[in-house]
């Protein structure tokens, strides 16, 4: 009895405490696994969840389930009974339960076996019926063929299935065969679609190439059904991609032909893949270039660009673009087509991509477009882009704007309004060593300060902005040679101002000139007996001799300079200048010796350096411009000498210029400081490229002559020649 009290005291007991808050199984009644409980303030961050208890018929037996069932029903659902049903404790839908994670692994890896199993089963089934569906493929019934063309293509929408037709060459074969010689339109498009689905892999790519799938695939460029057109691109454009000779087996087959005329479809999509298409195929290649050009590309490109507002469709569009704007054939269309205010639209846009290949591709156009109307809108962002801190955008606007300013009175003007002075110079000063930037932007200023109705406002900027100390430091070495000359010019023009030259005398501009000069000379004289032209950097040192005595000629006619360059020794080199062989050598030459001979002791020293005798046969000159300073100096150095001296060489004057206008000869001779008749801008473009660029076929534009002096001011076609096709 004693012991029977004792076991019902012990089970009343272990009822007692399963009912306080420890009332969890411990596993010593069930025999489930015990667990330990988490606790301290490890576990405080857990959230506590509350069981909902919904009513129904079985619920008792349900939350009397053990832990164990209840995680073995949830990782291992299938060993259920049916119709049997488990509670969840799931309160938020958003959020699994633990015994929901710890079930997840398992879930997957049992749908990977069932996935393994079913790839079997459709690779088993595709070999199987590979040799029948080949065999019904090139069966002679078009029925029997469209039939086997969508059970194909139902298979090589599923991995398996794919990888085993792709393996058989007689099957892809048999497809391409198909798609060529079918009439029926369902059939096409279920072969397109096969060879679309087959070019996502590798061994896909080779097999339709060994086929001969690209010139089946190019005639399907032509179809009237949207979707085969679309297969046919896209299959295209992964061969162009990805498989090796696809490109020229694409050109062979006419498919550029056949693509240009895709520009005109309206979905952005597809354009998108038509024009990368077109630029794989156009890039380093001429001929393709020229393809694109007969067949009306440009005007097409150029349409995409202005109406559309897609950005990747922009941005492979303008990809094609910067190609093409390298060709000296596609280029002048692409502008005539209004390619520069298309570009232009976009360079204020979000896309840093699109942005950058318009800036590259309006830069390598801007020497085709000196003459274009409508620029205003693009000039005064370029100005804006001056004071980015991007290189790219920095080297590119300032490229553009020298070549649009170039021989365009009315972008000058609009340029210098638009504070395009003080944002040029403050991109020099940015630029430190930066010459890809320097020069573009120096000639940019030596166009803005000469021949247009803004261009006195311009020279004074440049001076109210700080800009002629840094302008002549770039004269000396090792500044790249074309920034050099750039400088000279720009040197030159700036002098045109009468406020000017006093800064430059004071930032010491005279001694460096005639440095230059003297080392330039001499490399001349180095290569005379050779009968070759001294380059550095591709400009010819009879360009920097010439730039030089120019820039001094007009910096003479201020009196102080005038003494101060007469002291500088270098009257018998401009004496020696005299006998060059270069027509501009001599013009400036003589230009420069006119203005020193106003002094008297300048005057003497030019006579004493011998320039009488070459002066005298200079009075023969064709160059009007020659014999008229050539006759000035004469006369200046004359008037010291008795005047028999004067009468004899009155009178050789007067036979040499005037033989058939004495009245005309007494006229100049009263007037004799006039202007130098020849165009403020001296330089006449030059012909190297950046450093560390490679020439693409330069094409450098003719240079205008006035009255047989100096050339115009001109563009440098550099511009599009130094870069290779860029993507």
């Amino acid at each position: 009895m004693a012991m029977m009290g004792e076991m019902e005291s012990g089970a009343r007991k272990v009822t007692e405490w399963q009912q306080t808050m420890y009332g969890m199984d411990s596993g010593i009644q069930s025999g489930a696994t015990t667990v330990r409980e988490d606790d301290g303030e490890f576990s405080r961050h857990y959230t506590m969840t509350t069981t909902v208890t919904q009513g129904g018929p079985d619920l008792d037996a349900q939350y009397s389930m053990t832990r164990a069932q209840r995680v073995r029903a949830a990782m291992f659902p299938e060993t259920l009974e049916s119709g049997t049903a488990i509670l969840s404790t799931q309160t938020d839908a958003s959020q699994m339960t633990n015994v929901q994670r710890l079930a997840e692994p398992s879930q997957m890896l049992k749908a990977a076996i069932v996935h393994l199993i079913n790839y079997q089963d459709d690779a088993e089934l595709a070999t199987r019926a590979v040799p029948e569906l080949t065999k019904l493929l090139n069966d002679e019934d078009q029925s029997v063929v469209s039939r086997a063309a969508q059970i194909v293509n139902q298979l090589s929408r599923k991995e398996a299935s794919r990888q085993a037709l792709m393996q058989s060459p007689q099957m892809v074969a048999a497809v391409v065969r198909a798609m060529q010689n079918t009439s029926d339109m369902e059939t096409t498009r279920a072969t397109a679609s096969i060879m679309h689905n087959l070019s996502h892999k590798r061994e896909g790519l080779l097999a339709i190439f060994k086929s001969s799938g690209i010139p089946a695939l190019v005639r399907m460029l032509s179809s009237p059904m949207e979707s085969v057109l679309f297969y046919a691109i896209t299959t295209l454009h992964n061969l162009l991609l990805h498989q090796d000779g696809a490109k020229m087996a694409v050109r062979l087959a006419d498919g550029l032909q056949r693509m240009v005329p895709l520009l005109k479809k309206s979905n952005p999509k597809f354009l998108a893949i038509t024009t990368d298409c077109l630029q794989l195929l156009s890039y380093g290649n001429q001929e393709s270039k020229l393809i694109i050009l007969a067949n009306g590309g440009p005007e097409g490109l150029v349409h995409i660009m202005r109406n559309n507002t897609y950005e990747k469709l922009l941005w492979t569009t303008s990809r094609v673009l910067k190609v093409l704007s390298v060709c000296p054939s596609n280029k002048p269309a692409i502008v005539a087509a209004g390619g520069m205010q298309a570009l232009g639209k976009h360079l204020n846009s979000s896309s840093q991509r699109l942005m950058q290949n318009c800036l590259w591709t309006l830069r390598n156009l801007s020497d085709a477009a000196t003459k274009e109307d409508g620029l205003d809108s693009l000039l005064q962002m370029l100005v804006n882009l001056l004071s980015s801190d991007d290189i790219n955008m920095l080297t590119c606007a300032t490229g553009i704007l020298s070549n649009l300013t170039c021989n365009n009175g009315h972008n000058k003007s609009l340029v210098t309004q638009n504070n395009g002075i003080e944002s040029l110079i403050h991109a020099i000063l940015r630029a430190a060593q930066r010459e890809d930037i320097i020069e573009p932007a120096v000639c940019a200023l030596r166009h803005l300060t000469s021949r247009h109705p803004q261009a006195e406002l311009a020279q004074n900027a440049v001076r109210n902005h700080y800009g002629i100390p840094a302008i002549i430091k770039l004269v000396d070495q090792p500044y790249y040679w074309p920034v050099v000359k750039a400088a000279v010019g720009l040197i030159r023009n700036l002098a045109l101002c009468p406020e000017n030259q006093g800064a430059l005398r004071a930032a010491g501009v005279l001694p460096r000139l005639v440095n230059l000069l003297m080392k330039a000379h001499q490399d001349t004289q180095k290569h005379d007996s050779s009968n070759q032209q001294t380059f550095q950097a591709g400009v010819r040192m009879e360009e920097i001799v010439e730039g030089c005595t120019g820039a001094l000629h007009i910096l003479a006619r201020d009196p102080t300079n005038r003494a101060e360059i007469a002291s500088l020794n270098i009257i018998p080199l401009f004496v020696q200048l005299l006998y060059s062989s270069v027509d501009n050598v001599k013009r400036v030459a003589a230009g420069v010796l006119c203005e020193l001979a106003i002094d008297k002791q300048s005057a003497q020293k030019i006579d004493a350096e011998g320039a009488s005798p070459p002066l005298m046969e200079l009075l023969h000159s064709n160059n009007e411009g020659i014999a008229t300073y050539a006759a000035a100096v004469l006369f200046r150095i004359s008037e010291d000498k008795n005047l028999d001296y004067k009468k004899r060489m009155s009178m050789e004057l007067t036979h040499s210029l005037f033989k058939h206008d004495p009245v005309a000869w007494e006229m100049a001779r009263n007037n004799i400081s006039m202007e130098p008749p020849y165009p403020d801008e001296l330089d006449a473009g030059f012909q190297g490229g950046f450093a560390g660029y490679p020439a693409d076929g330069p094409h450098q534009d003719g240079m205008d002559e006035e009255f047989g002096m100096m050339p115009d001011e001109y563009q440098p076609g550099y511009y599009e020649g130094q870069y290779p096709d860029q993507y």
